[in-house]
């Protein structure tokens, strides 16, 4: 039987889509060794069911192993005798989207790692510029400061104007999670929300009058405002524009999930600094690229058992940032929830993980 496995490889190999279980077999020059995982051969067949993989990410796939402590590569179901000990043999079209999973983020991560570009070198600091620092929503807040210190704008200073950067709950709340997922340091954005509502407080970056209090008591702090409004920004910050890509878009809860999923594959590779620096430098600019045109992906959606907590919770800081007395640049109302979205189908991760290595053939080699 494993030549008929042997041949299915084959025929995956030149871009053949037929499932395993629906396979008559052929021509292949059988291998040495153990045949790849069912994990591989099926996500490849999903690759070919997608594009047009190239030979070289053909190879990685079918020669890649599947991350995870104590969780071995799985034999296809007839390819061979069954063993009495270890996970029983598998139809690969049955297998659920995580363990396909397993074996992409694997190649991503990879292909993370290898392919970064060299870190552009900042300009020298401007003789005269505004004082300043971003803090509150870590979304924006951590690479608008990267790109403005790369423009020669970097922050602090004594008597520095710090802003206090926020938007209505919900999304913040999803720039979080976003932000958390680069680390590696988040569970799944359902989970997430759950455990912010059984603590019943919001996350530190997002207590926006939590925040500028905690900043007045830093010396050197000048004037706290919180900035609702991202319009204002180029002139608070004293720029007439704010630079290129110094806000990432928002990812949707389906790129997010992948991202937090690559995050924990290039962990292995790498120090937690380097993680993150590499997730945004490359990984987050292919997903934006693989974006539509036309309007964005939706955010993450608070499930519905939790958006009376957000909505009381949202009320709770605007009442707080009210009577705090910061000054706020922008609508303090701009911290309420909008109206819900509704759900939709939701976006296949898997799908998402398969467009973004087809994206990308040959960048790196096996």
């Amino acid at each position: 039987m494993s030549e008929r496995g042997w041949a299915w490889v084959e025929h995956l190999r030149r871009g053949g889509t037929t499932p395993w279980a629906s396979f008559d077999g052929g021509p292949s020059a059988a291998e040495d060794g153990y045949l790849p995982g069912a994990q591989q051969l099926e996500l490849l067949r999903r690759l070919n069911l997608a594009g047009s993989p190239s030979p070289d990410l053909v190879e990685r796939v079918v020669r890649a192993s599947a991350p995870g402590r104590g969780r071995p590569d799985l034999e296809l179901v007839g390819a061979g005798p069954e063993r009495r000990f270890g996970p029983r043999p598998v139809d690969p079209a049955t297998l659920p989207d995580a363990e396909l999973l397993r074996v992409a983020t694997g190649l991503l991560a990879t292909s993370v790692v290898r392919t970064a570009p060299a870190p552009v070198e900042p300009r020298r600091p401007r003789r005269w510029r505004t004082r300043y620092e971003l803090v509150g929503d870590p979304w924006v807040a951590t690479p608008l400061t990267a790109a403005l210190t790369a423009d020669g704008r970097p922050p602090g200073g004594v008597g520095r104007a710090v802003l206090v950067l926020g938007a209505d709950l919900p999304t913040m709340l999803a720039r979080v999670w976003a932000d958390r997922a680069l680390r590696g340091s988040v569970p799944p954005w359902p989970e997430f929300v759950a455990r912010v509502h059984a603590r019943d407080r919001l996350p530190r970056r997002v207590d926006l009058v939590e925040v500028a209090a905690r900043q007045r008591t830093v010396a050197g702090t000048g004037r706290v405002s919180v900035v609702l409004d991202p319009a204002a920004l180029p002139g608070l910050l004293g720029a007439r524009s704010l630079p290129p890509g110094g806000v990432p878009p928002d990812l949707s809860e389906a790129a997010g999930e992948l991202t937090r999923q690559v995050a924990t594959a290039v962990s292995l590779h790498v120090t937690p600094p380097e993680q993150t620096d590499l997730l945004e430098r490359v990984l987050l600019p292919r997903l934006a690229a693989l974006a539509p045109a036309g309007p964005p992906a939706p955010r993450p959606v608070v499930p519905p058992e939790h958006r009376d907590w957000v909505e009381d919770a949202a009320a709770r800081l605007h009442r707080d940032l009210v009577r705090s007395g910061y000054p706020v640049v922008g609508d303090p109302g701009g911290v309420l929830p909008g109206p819900w979205e509704a759900h939709g189908a939701p976006q296949s991760v898997l799908d998402l993980a398969v467009r973004l290595l087809l994206e990308r053939p040959s960048e790196v080699t096996a």
